[in-house]
């Protein structure tokens, strides 16, 4: 593998005397799609909270491009070139999809708080926003309030706003929750054409998008990994068949 873009070394959490991540050492490389699976408990969500900066890991290291960043707050990891979607969309639905995009870049430019007369002169600004949209294929609902997307759309929508801060790694946290087999079709070409050139770290549920995305995947169970490894090796896993995916490896 080449450098790793992303690092957690014996990472662990707890909550009270509850252990929900339990010393997990994974890497993701510069480029890399990577995986996490595992059954409803395993703990992904808990971990994508430690990795972007909303929980802080009781144990063990993270370090995004050799800086560590367990217990650093989202905005300051952002900065250091990771960004983060959520399970649930994170949208302004009154406002329109170019608005929407406009304050992901304004933040990303630290203009958050500029009026938005002012914004409307930044060509820099715009000019971004524009392209962004481009690249998910948002360009002709530019002015349509978000709130009236299709569900896909949204969700494409909330990838570009991820984007916005151009990061070296992306956390998706299940983007195809919630589609149809047409829309996770579209979504999943729509992830390989913009997260390439940069790393992809994804939690999903849906086992045909993990196998036909990933260059490697990792299956969390009890908040330990218990396997690492390319698609291919992951399906052959007995532990893998035995603790998650069952029939579905021969799929």
């Amino acid at each position: 593998m080449n450098n790793p873009v992303l690092s957690l070394d014996g990472v662990r959490k707890s909550f009270g005397p509850v252990e929900i991540i339990r010393g997990v050492s994974l890497d993701v490389g510069e480029n890399e799609r990577h995986a996490i699976i595992g059954p409803n408990g395993a703990g992904k969500s808990t971990l994508f909270h430690l990795v972007s900066g909303q929980l802080r890991p009781s144990a063990g290291r993270i370090e995004l491009a050799g800086q560590s960043i367990g217990g650093r707050s989202p905005q300051a990891v952002n900065r250091l070139g990771l960004a983060r979607s959520f399970q649930i969309t994170n949208l302004f639905p009154q406002l329109t999809v170019f608005e929407n995009i406009r304050l992901a870049v304004m933040r990303s430019h630290g203009l958050q708080y500029c009026f938005w007369r002012l914004v409307d002169r930044n060509g820099a600004v715009r000019e971004r926003s524009e392209a962004l949209l481009e690249s998910v294929r948002l360009s002709r609902r530019a002015a349509t309030a978000a709130g009236e997307l299709s569900y896909s759309e949204q969700r494409s929508l909330e990838i570009a706003m991820t984007l916005a801060s151009d990061p070296r790694i992306v956390l998706l946290d299940e983007p195809m929750a919630g589609m149809s087999r047409e829309e996770t079709s579209y979504t999943t070409a729509l992830i390989r054409e913009v997260t390439e050139g940069r790393a992809l770290l994804i939690v999903e549920h849906d086992m045909e998008v993990v196998f036909s995305l990933s260059d490697r995947i990792s299956v969390l169970v009890y908040g330990e990994v218990i396997a690492t490894g390319t698609p291919e090796e992951i399906r052959a896993d007995p532990r893998v068949r035995e603790a998650y995916l069952g029939e579905e490896a021969t799929a």
